[in-house]
């Protein structure tokens, strides 16, 4: 029904940049929140920033001012912009997104991109 698809990952050195997309696509009524998770090996998900429909923003707070999310267009594009990287930047980023389906019931379903890979080196 719906798919999420993250690109942009990449090796990169500290201090660099990184812009990752999450393409959403499929039957989407509308895309109530839609965010960033990160993994880093041998640790648990965790949360990098959200946008909501009204595009309302927030952030891991030791994160907020060096990441920047934001969508573009039809909406169903989104981005995470990532600067000044660190080593401790380094994980599998998933794009998360509460959708709601077209034609169906009024409420969020979750769904889940499969992750693209951001390498920091030091």
């Amino acid at each position: 029904q719906v798919q999420l698809v993250e690109s942009g990952g990449d090796l990169v050195q500290a201090g660099g940049s990184l812009r990752l997309s999450c393409a959403a696509s499929g039957n989407i009524f509308r895309i109530n929140v839609a965010g960033w998770y990160r993994q880093a090996p041998g640790r648990q998900r965790e949360l990098v920033a959200t946008i909501t429909h009204d595009g309302i923003t927030a952030y891991a707070g030791s994160l907020e001012g060096r990441f920047t999310i934001f969508r573009e267009g039809a909406w169903h594009t989104m981005y995470l912009q990532m600067n000044n990287l660190g080593p401790d930047d380094t994980g599998v980023y998933y794009c998360y997104g509460s959708v709601v389906i077209g034609g169906g019931k009024n409420v969020g379903v979750d769904f889940w991109g499969k992750g693209t890979l951001v390498t920091v080196s030091s």
